[in-house]
């Protein structure tokens, strides 16, 4: 989940706009209603948020090889997060980035006025 909304944000960089504050809060206040309904507590939904917060800003900041002319995924910040992707040669890894990279140029052809929900239609 946070893998595709920072591809959508980077994408909105690339494209000079600005990424819109509402579609980002309403994207956590799910995250933070989803913890609540599962019996979390103030003390740890306010933890966890946190945490959550830092996960995402790391995969955004990170998640794109920089100074490529077309999108990549970083394979190290890949590792950090999904252990079992270690081998960039493997199926899995190659169908992992493979998906992202195609999402990416997806989102990249759509309307930035409806991009977030556009996605939705995506099929590989």
């Amino acid at each position: 989940m946070f893998i595709h909304f920072s591809i959508m944000m980077i994408i909105f960089k690339k494209k000079s706009k600005k990424f819109d504050q509402k579609i980002y809060d309403i994207f956590f206040y799910n995250i933070e209603n989803n913890l609540r309904e599962l019996g979390f507590g103030d003390v740890s939904v306010n933890k966890k948020m946190k945490d959550l917060n830092k996960v995402l800003y790391d995969i955004l900041l990170k998640i794109e090889v920089k100074n490529e002319k077309k999108f990549m995924l970083n394979h190290q910040l890949i590792l950090t997060y999904f252990n079992d992707l270690n081998d960039q040669k493997s199926n899995e890894y190659l169908e992992f980035n493979s998906y992202f990279v195609d999402f990416f140029n997806f989102c990249y052809e759509l309307s930035l006025d409806n991009m977030v929900e556009d996605a939705i239609n995506f099929r590989k």
